[in-house]
């Protein structure tokens, strides 16, 4: 192990004016969902523009759900995504009865393969929906998307749990589809610690996510509860669900999505530090599709040269840990998943790309709490690893 302190793989950003909004919704009694929650709402509905509103929920998981049971998503029906992702994006499908149907991913962006999920669309006959996740902060090829959607007449829904803020040719993720879903989990781009954000342009989907996330009951909570006037009386519609967001999480998220251009900023520098200092070596650094594009990062995922090496990658996991660096992996593949890959009798062979990506990827740190000087650490415990282990 280094002498050096551990550094992990990923930190929040957490500071004073994080402190002082959280610590005035505890002295202000209203720790559950009420006005930081919707003032949380307003501000991101803002940042995104387009026209579109948001409503908050405890986790992108919860929104996704919301947003599949909003459009009618029901039992037999399917949704087709990615098998590189998550296992939230598929078992959102599953609490509604439906059946996720899988698509192979590009090898370059790791993002769902339009030419995959087109074969995948026409082996299907019962599709109600398309849902695209963007794989680190790089966005799909939504205009590709956008028409196979259109040809089969279904809504698409984004998982954009990894994409605030991406665009995709000049357009910001959020304003492109039915519904998209961002996630606020610690090791996002902005936090709430747990937290999501469904997004529309569709107030009628809005309106009934709003009824949704918190037992099917018709009348906001807030309004009900701050009121001078009479007002307890509201009607259960539906058999709901627990998914709002408190306050307490509200109140990290004002002062997060303040910050998240400058968190943007970092990430991008960090990107171009491990680009410039990893060039050379037996591996291949994140594929960006589309330069103009806004890309989040996320994750920094790199692609291990496993015919130039004596390791695998596991070992170099191992090697960077004993350096005291964390790493990660994102993903498992969903068809490697013993649910996922018994109940619907999913093979490697099936998805070759992602197959393959997955047996080579490895996340580096990527945070906006890294120096430059715990950059550099990576970047040397990198080059010293596959310069040792190299054939």
């Amino acid at each position: 192990m280094s002498s050096q302190s551990f550094l992990p793989f990923a930190l929040p950003d957490i500071g004073e004016e994080e402190i002082t909004e959280v610590v005035d919704s505890l002295r202000s009694g209203w720790v559950t969902t009420g006005p930081k929650s919707k003032r949380f709402e307003q501000d991101f509905a803002a940042f995104i523009g387009g026209g579109v509103q948001a409503v908050s929920c405890n986790s992108a998981t919860s929104g996704m759900h919301l947003a599949l049971e909003a459009l009618g998503i029901g039992a037999g029906d399917q949704v087709l995504t990615t098998t590189y992702t998550f296992t939230a994006t598929a078992e959102v499908v599953r609490y509604l009865g439906a059946d996720p149907v899988f698509a192979d991913i590009d090898p370059v962006t790791f993002n769902i393969d339009p030419a995959s999920a087109r074969a995948a669309a026409a082996r299907s006959h019962r599709l109600k929906a398309l849902m695209p996740v963007h794989f680190a902060g790089q966005s799909c090829d939504m205009q590709a998307l956008e028409t196979l959607a259109s040809e089969r007449s279904i809504p698409m829904v984004e998982d954009a749990a990894h994409s605030l803020p991406a665009t995709f040719q000049g357009r910001t993720i959020g304003t492109l589809s039915k519904a998209t879903v961002f996630s606020f989990y610690a090791t996002k781009t902005i936090t709430t610690g747990e937290g999501g954000m469904v997004v529309s342009a569709d107030e009628a989907l809005l309106n009934r996510v709003r009824t949704m996330r918190l037992h099917g009951i018709n009348r906001d909570v807030f309004d009900r509860y701050t009121s001078t006037a009479p007002k307890w009386y509201y009607e259960v519609v539906a058999p709901g669900f627990k998914y709002n967001m408190p306050d307490t999480a509200a109140a990290l998220g004002i002062q997060q999505l303040r910050k998240a251009r400058r968190f943007l900023e970092r990430r991008q520098a960090i990107a171009r530090q491990y680009d410039e200092g990893l060039r050379d070596l037996p591996l291949r650094t994140p594929g960006v599709a589309r330069r103009d594009d806004i890309h989040s990062w996320h994750l920094y995922v790199l692609q291990l040269d496993l015919q130039s090496l004596t390791i695998d990658r596991d070992r170099f996991i191992e090697l960077m840990a004993k350096e005291g660096i964390g790493c990660s992996v994102h993903f498992i593949p969903l068809h490697l998943q013993p649910y996922w890959r018994d109940r619907y009798e999913l093979r490697e062979d099936m998805f070759p790309v992602a197959s393959a990506v997955f047996r080579a990827a490895v996340s580096l740190p990527i945070y906006t709490r890294m120096t430059d000087g715990d950059v550099e650490r990576v970047i040397r415990a990198v080059r010293s690893i596959l310069g040792r282990f190299a054939r």
